[in-house]
């Protein structure tokens, strides 16, 4: 019994968290131009996948993903942490929306050295 309680209780934060992160969801473009991204459940968690980049120079490649565990903080306000695949590199992160505007925080040291960078829904 005691099993079958943990069991729906997880089921029901993970709908909560899928259900949140659905605000998330879809293409998005970079500020900077210079990307496009596919937002989507993968697993129990939300990834972002690289579709789109136009100058490769700096070592970001199509098909690259963040692996990101979030949790809702509000109307439009997502934390948690997200994992560089290709790099082996975690990230504390923010997610803010704003109708078909969404901003990214992501910090490396504790919060000391951020980054922010700023998308537009893709149509």
């Amino acid at each position: 019994m005691r099993f079958l309680k943990t069991a729906f209780a997880s089921g029901v934060l993970l709908a909560a968290a899928l259900t949140g992160a659905q605000a998330l969801e879809g293409n998005w473009l970079r500020g900077d131009g210079n990307a496009r991204v596919r937002i989507a459940p993968c697993g129990d968690k939300v990834c972002a996948t690289n579709l789109w980049i136009g100058d490769t120079s700096s070592g970001e490649e199509v098909g690259d993903r963040l692996v990101m565990t979030l949790t809702r903080e509000g109307q439009g306000k997502f934390e948690g942490t997200a994992f560089d695949v290709k790099r082996g590199r975690n990230y504390n992160i923010i997610i803010t929306t704003s109708g078909d505007r969404l901003s990214t925080r992501g910090c490396i040291l504790g919060r000391l050295l951020c980054r922010e960078v700023t998308w537009t829904a893709a149509r």
